[in-house]
């Protein structure tokens, strides 16, 4: 083969980039093409991380210095599925990584749940990251609301729902959700897990920045602080689960102080009902107990907590694609080692998957790297044997795009953005300002 092996990456967040970057590091001749949904790049870190972890963010330069590459080119506001199809790919590439991650809500089987006031996390870090399909404003009328789920999600959004908005005026949040903060009535935010300390998902500095501020009191009820010998297995096993539980115990045996507003940490309470006439007015929970192995029961002794409104963080899910096998029950496109597996598990020739659609959403982003090796490497070792796409001009796809209509962005209009989203922040001695509509930010990309 003359030409060197093309290969398309659906969604341009870390799992692609990441599998982007691997690729081109191989020793075998190829070129990337990757298609991003949305008109700029870097997918979870630019819409699901919390605009207070400018840490996490910098991964971003990472991310960057891949798609400087000449070997790479992205191609944003494409949308897979609507603007073009798997057989559309196949023309192009040798073969199609799917790397479009999970950005919906896992569901919740309780009573009430689909009450008004009752909210999904996943829209919420939507709200409030810009993401331009999603409503400008957000209800904050409730002045003490609940957050179900012990994981670093339900602490991004305790935390954003306790924080003033002027606390939020350095980073990047857009205009409309600094002034929706503003308007917000909370003063109380509940956390609440099943099951105790030594079982919470946190991570021990997402934990901590809970403390940081000087406008929310972090509260642990000291009777929430309780091991049996799974716990303390638990705690023996692992170095950051011990960290948790002694940020926990440190805070469970202090003096309250007078903060303004209140963020309570709750164990061992375990959901069990959503209350209210026509929207949310309460949410009962049951107490549970440990049993020993570090899992709980119900003890049937329930409490009913004052709270107008509910946010459900118990997992994200994944989309299922057009054209493309999904397993509803995991959430994940069915695959061995990446390889797309069709009903009668045989790999789909030139089909692959990385990231959160392949393993389910689990662990922190640079977990998607190993996801994206082993991917890879099967594919590379698959390419012998892969049908070639019938056009050998790699520019053949921009032209199919055009006369489409398709109004599609790069790299270089990512530049573009980021320029103008910077010159927007300062002003106001901010990083950058998050420009929210797709329309604009389509424009600005397109540019010259």
């Amino acid at each position: 083969m003359s030409r060197p092996f093309r290969v398309a990456i659906v969604g341009a967040g870390p799992a692609g980039i990441y599998a982007a970057d691997i690729l081109d590091k191989s020793d075998a001749p190829v070129t990337i093409d990757l298609f991003e949904r949305m008109p700029a790049p870097f997918g979870l870190i630019r819409y699901g991380v919390a605009p207070d972890h400018p840490r996490i963010k910098g991964i971003v330069n990472a991310l960057h210095k891949v798609l400087d590459r000449p070997g790479i080119r992205l191609l944003g506001n494409i949308d897979y599925g609507t603007d073009l199809k798997l057989d559309d790919l196949r023309e192009f590439y040798d073969a199609v990584i799917f790397s479009t991650g999970a950005s919906s809500d896992r569901t919740l089987d309780l009573p009430g749940i689909d009450l008004p006031g009752s909210y999904g996390a996943a829209d919420f870090v939507s709200w409030y990251d810009g993401h331009p399909d999603v409503p400008r404003t957000w209800p904050l009328d409730a002045s003490s609301v609940a957050v179900l789920g012990v994981g670093n999600v339900a602490l991004d959004v305790a935390r954003i729902l306790a924080k003033t908005a002027d606390e939020l005026l350095t980073t990047e949040i857009p205009p409309n959700v600094y002034q929706g903060l503003c308007a917000s009535h909370v003063t109380d935010v509940h956390v609440f897990g099943r099951r105790g300390p030594a079982q919470a998902k946190f991570t021990p500095m997402e934990l901590r920045e809970l403390d940081h501020s000087p406008n929310v009191e972090v509260i642990v009820d000291p009777e929430d602080i309780e091991f049996d010998e799974g716990s303390i297995a638990a705690i023996r096993g692992s170095k950051q689960v011990d960290m948790v539980v002694k940020t926990l115990q440190d805070w469970a045996i202090r003096d309250t102080g007078d903060r303004p507003k209140r963020l309570h940490l709750h164990f061992f309470h375990s959901p069990a009902e959503v209350t209210g006439d026509g929207r949310v007015e309460g949410l009962r929970t049951e107490r549970t107990e440990l049993t020993g192995d570090g899992n709980v029961r119900g003890t049937g002794e329930f409490h009913d907590w004052d709270v107008q409104a509910v946010y459900r963080a118990v997992g994200y899910l994944s989309s299922a694609l057009p054209e493309i096998p999904f397993d509803h029950g995991t959430g994940t496109v069915p695959n061995e080692g990446g390889r797309v597996l069709d009903l009668d598990e045989a790999h789909v020739p030139g089909v692959y998957v990385t990231g959160w659609i392949k393993r389910g959403p689990v662990g922190l982003i640079g977990h998607t790297k190993g996801d994206a090796a082993e991917t890879v490497a099967n594919l590379l070792a698959d390419a012998p044997e892969l049908h070639r796409a019938e056009y050998d001009d790699p520019d053949a796809i921009l032209a199919f795009l055009a006369e489409r209509g398709v109004p599609f962005t790069t790299w270089e209009g990512w530049g573009r953005l980021d320029t103008h989203e910077r010159g927007l922040g300062e002003p106001h001695g901010r990083d950058r300002v998050k420009v929210v509509e797709r329309e604009e930010m389509v424009r600005v990309s397109r540019e010259v």
